[in-house]
């Protein structure tokens, strides 16, 4: 085996929805980097298309595509529309930061008709299309620290989070045969325009912070090598996982140092 080109990814088609903005983008950018096509969806096609021309001006091949993904017909036309799909990365999240108590129904359905409804939309129409391919192929959804952890007012984000992960398993199990991969990334706190209410927030701001063993929080570009790993020959017998990007975060308690010898 040649070891140079395990990240290769020249000849495979991406799907990267969430492309304009944040992670979503940084992925697309790294994918095209090493090869891929993409194709930069998002509800926001005018960001989207940004995206796109981004990874062209550098010499990458890349398209853009407007896309509900809690709209399966959408989604279907999407997936229809690419020669073959061989990845799809996923990243749209909402959140509404409120104790379980004072959550209204509303709310409670707005966030899990984004977060799960559309991750199951997204990942069933992809691991369809790839299996019935015969060429497999690789599915990454994402997922957060919050799938194994919470925090007053993470509820119902938190059951989106460990639904879409058990998902992904189900899915990986289901599609293993077909030689189709699926896995999800679990960033811990990250720069994005979803994190803005805490950035506003200089405490919490630092006490998130110093949970990760950095004591820094995370930018976007630094879960693409998460996602290239995920998409290319590298993690050729990964799947059913959970890749954690989150700076230590679950890994140590964080909350006080002991004075050792």
């Amino acid at each position: 085996m040649d070891y140079s080109k395990m990240f290769d990814l020249s000849g495979k088609n991406a799907v990267v929805i969430g492309a304009a903005s944040g992670i979503g983008q940084e992925a697309a950018l790294g994918l095209a980097a090493f090869g891929a096509h993409v194709i930069a969806a998002d509800l926001n096609e005018e960001l989207a298309a940004r995206t796109a021309e981004r990874i062209k001006a550098d010499g990458g091949s890349a398209e853009s595509a407007a896309v509900d993904f809690t709209d399966t017909e959408q989604v279907a036309r999407l997936f229809d529309s690419v020669d073959s799909l061989d990845v799809l990365v996923a990243t749209p999240s909402i959140n509404v930061r409120k104790r379980l108590l004072d959550t209204s129904l509303e709310e409670f359905d707005k966030v899990i008709n984004v977060n799960l409804k559309g991750s199951f939309v997204a990942m069933t129409e992809a691991g369809r299309r790839m299996a019935d391919s015969g060429n497999g192929g690789s599915i990454i959804m994402f997922s957060s620290i919050r799938s194994e952890v919470v925090e007053p007012g993470q509820g119902v984000y938190a059951a989106t989070k460990a639904g879409t992960l058990l998902m992904a398993k189900a899915l990986a199990a289901e599609l293993g045969p077909k030689n189709v991969r699926v896995n999800a990334v679990a960033p811990g706190v990250v720069e994005t325009p979803l994190t803005e209410q805490i950035k506003e927030q200089p405490d919490w701001y630092q006490a998130y912070a110093d949970k990760s063993v950095f004591s820094r929080w995370s930018q976007p570009s630094e879960l693409v090598g998460a996602v290239v790993f995920l998409a290319s020959q590298a993690s050729s017998f990964v799947t059913g996982t959970l890749l954690k990007v989150d700076g230590g975060w679950t890994a140590a308690d964080g909350r006080f140092t002991p004075p050792l010898p």
